[in-house]
């Protein structure tokens, strides 16, 4: 029997949503990334907010030649997202590289593929969510080399942050960074947070502090950003969503003045 004979086209009329989600989320991730996607799923993603994720080509160690040699790789990785689909933000996730390469050079270089895109890295969400907290004098702690770090440093005193102080763990490889258990990040961040600081800012995409971040606050008292703490924040923000959700730290409590 030809079973061809057997397939019929439906009758029932068929009805099409604008979209299949509401809410759009791109992301931009390293290769090697095993942070970014289980903190967005977590933290950001719902039933109105969905993901869609490029992995872009990166080799270690972390350093600020192999960190720029991502940017001619953001144009591509943005229009395999959805192609010609528009989507609400467009997330790089990774805030060492979004140090040397430049917040206006990621965007113009994902706007190319995606003209008019909010474009949201780390390092621009986590300045927008220190001022948020009300923090002027700020201590960082990165997994970094201190050759690494010292680019974070500049970047984020040319913000117009006072730094109290600066701690580095010294590592190069972003998958190590990865592995770094949580109960180690809430110890050194007791250990990076100056006492006269407004706020603790932890770089770095990798490292899997949005999940301890508000077990750190209660550690040091003060608020404490993270990479993808901040981003999520700021996409969420960019989606409409504004419920408070303190368990995940002061700043998950907080509006966004604009983008």
């Amino acid at each position: 029997m030809d079973i061809s004979t057997s397939i019929r086209l439906t009758r029932t009329p068929l009805d099409f949503d604008v979209r299949p989600v509401e809410k759009r989320i791109g992301l931009i991730i390293l290769a090697t990334d095993h942070t970014t996607e289980p903190d967005f799923r977590r933290l950001v993603a719902s039933d109105r907010i969905g993901l869609y994720t490029a992995r872009i080509a990166y080799a270690n160690p972390t350093t600020p030649e192999n960190l720029r040699r991502m940017q001619p790789e953001l144009t591509r990785a943005a229009s395999l997202i959805l192609p010609d689909e528009e989507l609400d933000a467009i997330c790089y996730s990774c805030t060492s590289a979004s140090v040397v390469i430049g917040d206006k050079e990621i965007q113009a270089a994902i706007q190319i593929a995606k003209p008019g895109v909010a474009v949201v890295t780390p390092t621009l969400a986590s300045v927008r969510a220190l001022h948020a907290v009300g923090a002027a004098r700020i201590s960082i702690l990165t997994p970094y080399t201190i050759a690494t770090s010292t680019p974070m440093a500049d970047y984020f005193a040319a913000s117009g942050f006072d730094i109290a102080r600066f701690t580095c763990f010294g590592l190069e490889d972003d998958r190590q960074m990865a592995r770094i258990s949580p109960a180690t990040l809430v110890a050194a961040a007791r250990e990076a947070m100056d006492g006269d600081a407004d706020a603790l800012f932890i770089s770095c995409t990798a490292l899997r502090a949005a999940g301890v971040a508000a077990e750190i606050e209660r550690t040091i008292g003060k608020p404490v950003i993270t990479s993808n703490l901040a981003t999520s924040w700021a996409a969420l923000r960019l989606c409409g969503e504004t419920e408070p959700r303190p368990e995940l730290g002061r700043l998950m409590r907080l509006p966004m003045a604009g983008w």
